[in-house]
């Protein structure tokens, strides 16, 4: 049971007076539910945060809510970023929801509907890029926005074009698209000290095209566009222009007095670009992105909420995007889901509490195609150790990154027998919900089917 569903302190003072009892008018306060705020970098793989063993770039943000917080070790996402938002902001997998890239269908509930309901105040900032036009972000819970690709594509970095609350923004003065979403989160925290509010914010950075950010000594105030942009140099400072931006937010919540009631969770939408390698440990560590292997899916997560998650926390637990709704649903006691809005994902809430509670899931599904092309799709389940493909290929990620050596199934011993045995029977009902619940195809089979009467009957 979540600490925060609403609870009410009663205050009653009994005076007596000249001989005679006066009660005081009872006086009810309603304790504040928590805030969350949930920001996902664009391309920034597990390998880029230091306190998960990275070496390349300083991120000493995120490093500290790791030490004052919760680190995850094995939380997975799709392979790019439609897939991934499409599962983290509806707690459904994608097999029964994704339509295709740059896409979240209109019919679908999202954790800010969710929020809004709740009666919750609910931003987004950021990156969009999943269609809808001008009311989508409204359509999906959220009160206000200022966001990249909305309902246009113009750069995102030097003068970018935005929208924001239903207009169309050009800046022209040197402005760093990064920059004005965050001040934007920056501000609706402050106007919402008093409330209690929901931010999500798929950041734009560190995507490509890798450009020098207003930290780099050569930050062209001129640029607009993309064009002619893009050394992989520039990649290390986009990272740590994260990282300081996640600190702006952070630092916000601390001057608005909300940093003691306000969750935080960072992560990251898939794996690093390919280009770019990085240190691991010591070791080189490639991009994965666009990927179903583990440097395509394996994200940084942490968690911070000072007092209520334990500091220098490790876990070890699965996590996937699914899960990420009904948790802050969990955390500040809302419902997630109903009868026609069955999620996926299971509550982490669990693992975030000091009390040590674990975590339901015992393997992660992973149903991948870029387009949405049902039946050319892959599709995986995982442990921390294994993978099975629906075509019945297993591999042992620890030893195998880039999964080039299936094990031979016949000849498998041990811990490794019974992963197998145990993804196989967890793959089944996937790979059937997948048939059964399609709705591009069974939209597709009604059309023929209408089609057929139609020519039969003109006959």
């Amino acid at each position: 049971m979540c600490f925060v569903t609403l609870t009410c302190r009663v205050l009653s003072v009994l005076l007596l007076l000249s001989g005679n009892s006066a009660i005081m008018a009872e006086s009810v306060t309603i304790a504040k539910r928590p805030n969350v705020v949930l920001i996902m970098a664009d391309d920034m793989g597990f390998e880029c945060v230091g306190s998960n063993g990275g070496d390349t770039y300083n991120t000493p943000v995120l490093d500290q809510l790791a030490a004052s917080g919760m680190r995850f070790e094995h939380c997975h996402s799709q392979p790019i970023c439609t897939p991934t938002r499409v599962q983290i902001m509806t707690g459904v997998y994608n097999n029964r929801n994704y339509v295709r890239f740059g896409v979240l269908d209109t019919k679908q509930k999202t954790f800010g509907n969710l929020f809004k309901t709740a009666g919750y105040k609910t931003c987004i900032v950021g990156k969009w890029q999943l269609d809808g036009g001008m009311d989508a972000p409204a359509n999906f819970g959220f009160d206000e926005y200022c966001l990249w690709q909305l309902n246009r594509r113009p750069g995102r970095y030097s003068n970018p074009g935005l929208e924001v609350n239903g207009m169309q923004v050009d800046y022209k003065n040197g402005e760093f698209g990064p920059d004005i979403v965050s001040d934007y989160l920056c501000d609706f925290i402050t106007r919402n000290r008093d409330e209690e509010f929901f931010a999500w914010y798929p950041m734009i950075l560190p995507h490509y095209p890798f450009v020098p950010t207003p930290d780099s000594a050569d930050y062209d105030k001129s640029v607009f566009g993309e064009k002619g942009i893009g050394k992989g140099k520039y990649f290390k400072g986009m990272v740590e222009y994260v990282d300081k931006i996640v600190g702006k937010v952070v630092d916000t919540l601390e001057a608005n007095g909300q940093r003691e009631n306000t969750l935080v969770i960072f992560t990251g939408d898939n794996g690093t670009h390919p280009m770019i390698t990085s240190l691991l440990n010591g070791k080189g560590y490639p991009g994965g992105k666009g990927s179903t292997q583990d440097n395509g899916t394996h994200v940084p997560m942490i968690a911070n909420w000072p007092g209520r998650i334990p500091s220098g926390a490790v876990s070890r637990d699965l996590v996937d995007f699914s899960d990420v709704l009904p948790t802050v649903a969990d955390v500040v006691g809302i419902s997630s889901g109903h009868a026609d809005w069955k999620i996926d994902g299971h509550s982490f809430w669990p693992t975030l509490q000091a009390s040590g509670g674990k975590h339901q899931r015992d393997y992660v599904y992973c149903w991948y195609h870029r387009d949405g092309v049902r039946g050319q799709a892959k599709q995986l389940v995982r442990t921390q150790h294994y993978k099975l493909y629906s075509d019945g290929t297993f591999f042992d990620t620890r030893d195998d990154l880039q999964e080039n050596k299936p094990l031979n199934v016949a000849t498998l011993q041990g811990d490794a027998l019974v992963a197998y045995e145990e993804l196989t029977q967890k793959i089944v009902p996937h790979l059937a919900a997948t048939k059964i619940a399609d709705p591009i195809q069974n939209a597709l089979r009604e059309q023929l089917q209408r089609s057929a009467v139609k020519t039969k009957k003109d006959k």
